[in-house]
């Protein structure tokens, strides 16, 4: 017998030796759990091998296992070498040279290379065939069948398609980078920022650009200018989750003020901020003949115009409450029923009036409710009374203005309509700071106004009286509503009337906003009804009502995150407009802070000795108006000694 190819007689001198022999050890290729194997016969049993690894690692397999047997090539470059006739296979050929049947590896190595292949070519056709699995379907050890025709070709097809894929979406994502807008993306941008579809390859060029650039999604399509800035991101987002069709109103019917009404006999004034347009409640102040006066509270009455079921009352039902933010708002009504029912001061406008006789004493001796047309003589806006009607000019005893005898009146009545509800100021209150916002131009002013003001408990306490008085009509007569109850300091939405402990009210039903809020426009209807003696719209258990209730809850809700969190983007812009970098603040607990003068609250992890109500001092870095987020680092008070 011939010595093998590579045959050293000095180290064959060397293994006899040792007791090993001559000639080099038998190999054999096996497959071992889906992978294909090489090692070197160490013992060879009729069920099973020992066998070593090129590495040295020696084990035991199945006889079965087996697929080949092999002297040559070396067992360190076997593997090797057989993949590199295996990537001179041609796949297409291979499977049309196999038939439709089953078949063995060695017998389709014979057809493919034309003579009984060596050990290599018939590993090579393993590899092939085990790494083609699209073509070649595995059927046991060392045996495939070919795929059917339309198979193969749906693969194929699906194989293509996801490599001109993995092209296009390499592609977006090299435009991301480069700060260009893909001319596919401008209708995806919205849904890509706040409802990706993660499966798509949209999205997945967009993160791939995320995660090259260190950057978020919104910020990268910022660069690439199909975002103007992130007050339109904010917006957007909440626009995309509420007003998907938009917040425009499109065509609407309109709707008539009702004609028929009498005219009252009163010159009444509204209170509102300079911006309000939908101005629900006014007041007038009326002396009596027996020496009493006559309180009205006239409230805009949009239910007279909005009938259940209208297209108006679907747009209403629809967003539930005007929805309020720095510098914008998006109305419940549109524009032009807000203008019909508005109590602007500019004539006659359609109210609910709740007129209370008032006694010298402040006591109420009578009340009545009806509708009418009301002359609105003035709107009153808070910036402009505030200077006259203050606690100064109150303490004076005159206010020099065109209403001062009303107000003085409307502020003792206010008074008494607090005491009686065991709620009398207590000296040395401190009283809520609220903030008004007001943008131009881009830039944000924040105006601080302290609550309790003669204007505010006004207004505050003729509202509650209103709420209340109405809420006990409709309770006493049957007629259900939706009311506000508050108990151990929680308060809820319920349609039976129940106590308000924090307002310390029997009931307090939502009727004085119908202009901005549905649930008063439910009220006012049942009111309505009330007062004319008809059938109430709603009845107990109504799944119309129940419903709204509910929608309301949850809408008025995110409205009012919603607003908090664009009030914290201006109260951020504000600070980066006026180059801000030490802000004073006061502990609320443990790390977190409300900001002086600034509607804003920010947690400080460096916060150190400090207690609730303390003052500090915070230093500013890292403002990011897309995160909402604002870096403060607290400064300890430096010793003067």
């Amino acid at each position: 017998m011939a010595p093998p190819v590579g045959y050293n007689p000095r180290l064959a001198q060397i293994r006899v030796s040792r007791g090993i022999p001559s000639f080099p050890r038998m190999n054999v290729f096996y497959e071992e759990e889906g992978t294909f194997k090489v090692g070197a016969i160490l013992a060879d049993n009729d069920t099973s091998l020992q066998v070593e690894a090129p590495h040295g690692k020696r084990s035991k397999i199945k006889a079965s296992a087996v697929l080949l047997r092999f002297d040559q090539p070396a067992l360190a470059v076997f593997g090797e070498a057989a993949q590199q006739v295996a990537a001179g296979v041609d796949a297409d050929f291979l499977w049309e040279c196999c038939g439709a049947d089953e078949f063995s590896f060695d017998v389709l190595g014979k057809e493919y290379f034309g003579h009984a292949p060596n050990p290599l070519e018939s590993a090579a056709i393993l590899y092939k065939l085990h790494g083609a699995p699209m073509y070649f379907y595995k059927k046991g050890k060392g045996r495939y069948k070919a795929a059917p025709a339309d198979a193969l070709k749906a693969a194929l097809a699906s194989v293509e398609k996801k490599r001109l894929q993995a092209e296009q979406k390499q592609h977006w994502a090299d435009e991301f980078v480069a700060g260009r807008l893909p001319p596919e993306f401008p209708p995806l941008v919205t849904k890509l920022l706040y409802a990706p579809d993660k499966n798509t390859i949209e999205w997945k060029a967009l993160e791939a650009a995320c995660e090259q650039l260190k950057l978020s999604p919104a910020r990268v399509l910022a660069n690439c200018g199909a975002l103007a800035s992130p007050h339109e991101y904010h917006l957007n987002k909440f626009l995309f989750e509420y007003f998907p069709q938009g917040a425009a109103f499109g065509e609407v019917p309109t709707v008539a003020m009702p004609a028929d009404l009498p005219r009252a006999a009163v010159r009444a004034f509204s209170i509102d901020d300079e911006t309000t347009t939908e101005i629900d409640d006014a007041f007038s102040v009326t002396p009596l003949p027996n020496g009493n006066t006559e309180v009205g509270i006239h409230i805009a009455a949009p239910a007279l115009g909005i009938a259940p079921g209208s297209p108006v009352e679907a747009i209403a039902r629809e967003r539930l409450s005007t929805v309020y933010f720095p510098g914008q708002k998006i109305t419940m009504l549109p524009d032009a029923a807000v203008a019909t029912f508005t109590l602007a001061g500019d004539g006659e406008r359609c109210a609910l009036s709740l007129y209370a006789e008032v006694a010298a004493d402040g006591s109420v001796v009578a009340t009545r409710s009806l509708c009418e047309q009301v002359p609105i003589a003035a709107n009153l806006r808070h910036g402009a009374l505030e200077e006259v009607f203050n606690a100064d000019a109150l303490a004076a005893g005159d206010i020099a203005h065109e209403f001062g005898t009303e107000l003085k009146f409307l502020w003792h009545f206010a008074q008494h309509l607090q005491a009686a509800r065991g709620k009398a100021d207590v000296e040395g209150e401190i009283q809520r700071t609220e903030y008004n916002f007001y943008v131009e131009n881009g830039r944000v002013r924040i105006v601080e106004r302290r609550r309790g003001s003669p204007v505010d408990k006004v207004v505050s306490e003729l509202m509650i009286y209103a709420n209340t008085e109405w809420g006990g009509e409709l309770a006493k007569a049957g007629f259900v509503a939706i009311y506000r109850a508050q108990s151990n300091g929680v308060a809820r939405m319920t349609t039976v009337a129940a106590r308000h402990e924090g307002l310390g009210v029997a009931q307090y039903a939502w009727a004085s906003s119908p202009l901005r809020r549905y649930v008063d426009l439910i009220n006012q209807r049942q009111l309505l009804a009330l007062f004319a003696g008809q059938p109430a719209p709603y009845r107990a258990g109504d799944e119309a009502l129940l419903t709204a209730l509910r929608d309301f809850e949850l809408a008025y809700d995110a409205y009012a995150e919603f607003q908090r969190n664009m009030e914290r983007y201006w109260c951020l812009r504000w600070i980066e407009q006026e180059n801000v970098a030490v802000l004073d603040a006061t502990v609320i607990r443990d790390n977190l802070v409300r900001c002086d003068r600034l509607p804003l609250v920010l947690r400080v992890p460096s916060l150190q000795d400090v207690r609730a109500g303390d003052a500090v001092r915070l230093k500013l870095s890292r403002l990011d108006l897309w995160e909402l987020t604002l870096h403060a680092e607290f400064e300890p008070k430096v010793s003067t000694c």
